[in-house]
C-alpha cells in the first residue's frame, strides 16, 4: 500500500437513500483503501455514518457498502464472533468488527469521533480490507490439526476424563481468525513463522490424551520457524476475540519440547 492519503469527506451521511436512524451519532470512518487493478489510488478514505450504540462496527462498514460505497470490500459472515471473518486492524489493534460494539466507543461528551480501519498485518492485501488467508491457513495444515491414532477404529466414542478434557480445553476455542497470528512482530518479519494460531491449534491435540501423534507435532514446531521464534510480547493473548491464552499455550509447547509431555 502506498502512503497515498485521501482525506475527502465521502459523504456527509444525509439523502434520502442514506437513512440516519432517530438517535443516531455521526461517525467520521477512516478507511484503508486498496484496489489491485489500480494501486497508485490506495490510501486512507473518509466517511461519515450514522451509529447507534446497539450498532457494532460491521453494521457501520455495511452501511458504507450499501449506501455509499458499494466497492468497499471486507469478509463477514456470522456477525456474532463465532466464524472469524471479519478480523481487521480497528484503532490499532485487531478485532473482529462484529464483536467492537459502538456503545465501548461512541464519545460521552459528543465530540467527533474517527474510527480507523485497516486489513490485518502480514498477510497479503487483496482488495481493501480483504486479504489472502492462504499462508496462514498452510500454517495451520502444516500442524496436522487432527486426531491421529493407529489400529482399527474403536466401535464406540473414545473415552476421556474431565481432567484430560480440561487440559487441552482453553485451546478448542480457536475460530481461526488470524487476530493472534497477525498481531505478531515475529510473524510481521518473516512470514514464514508458523504463528500463534497454529500452535494453539497443535496445542489442542498434543495435550488431547486420545491423540498419539504429539511426537510428530512437536518435531514439526522444534523447527527454526517454530515455536522457539515466539518473543513473549503478549500481543496474541492481547488480540484473542476469544480469550485464549496463547502466550501460554506457546510456552507450554515449549515445556512439551523440552521435558517431554
Amino acid at each position: 500500500m502506498t502512503t497515498a492519503v485521501d482525506t475527502t469527506k465521502a459523504t456527509d451521511g444525509k439523502g434520502p437513500n442514506r437513512p440516519a436512524p432517530p438517535g443516531s451519532t455521526m461517525v467520521t470512518l477512516k478507511i484503508a483503501r486498496f484496489n489491485p487493478e489500480d494501486p497508485d489510488s490506495a490510501g486512507w478514505k473518509e466517511y461519515e455514518v450514522p451509529a447507534l450504540p446497539s450498532d457494532r462496527l460491521l453494521n457501520l462498514l455495511m452501511y458504507v457498502k450499501n449506501y455509499i460505497d458499494g466497492s468497499l470490500a471486507f469478509r463477514r459472515s456470522c456477525a456474532h464472533g463465532v466464524c472469524g471473518s471479519d478480523a481487521m486492524l480497528i484503532n490499532g489493534v485487531n478485532r473482529l468488527a462484529c464483536k467492537v460494539l459502538m456503545k465501548d466507543l461512541l464519545p460521552k461528551d459528543g465530540k467527533p469521533i474517527t474510527i480507523t480501519i485497516a486489513p490485518i498485518r502480514g498477510l497479503p492485501v487483496e482488495k481493501d480490507l480483504y486479504v489472502d488467508m492462504e499462508p496462514f491457513f498452510k500454517a495451520f495444515r502444516d500442524v496436522k490439526p487432527y486426531l491421529i491414532t493407529s489400529g482399527n477404529p474403536p466401535s464406540a466414542e473414545r473415552i476421556q476424563s474431565q481432567s484430560d478434557r480440561a487440559r487441552f480445553d482453553d485451546t478448542t476455542k480457536c475460530i481461526l481468525c488470524a487476530c493472534c497470528t497477525t498481531s505478531c512482530p515475529v510473524f510481521w518479519a518473516d512470514g514464514s513463522y508458523f504463528g500463534p494460531a497454529a500452535i494453539v491449534n497443535a496445542h489442542r491435540f498434543i495435550f488431547d490424551s486420545r491423540d498419539e501423534g504429539a511426537a510428530e507435532r512437536l518435531e514439526i514446531l522444534n523447527d527454526a520457524e517454530g515455536v522457539w521464534r515466539c518473543r513473549t510480547t503478549f500481543n496474541c493473548t492481547d488480540a484473542c476475540p476469544r480469550g485464549i491464552q496463547v502466550t501460554q499455550a506457546i510456552q507450554e509447547v515449549k515445556r512439551a519440547l523440552l521435558f517431554a509431555r
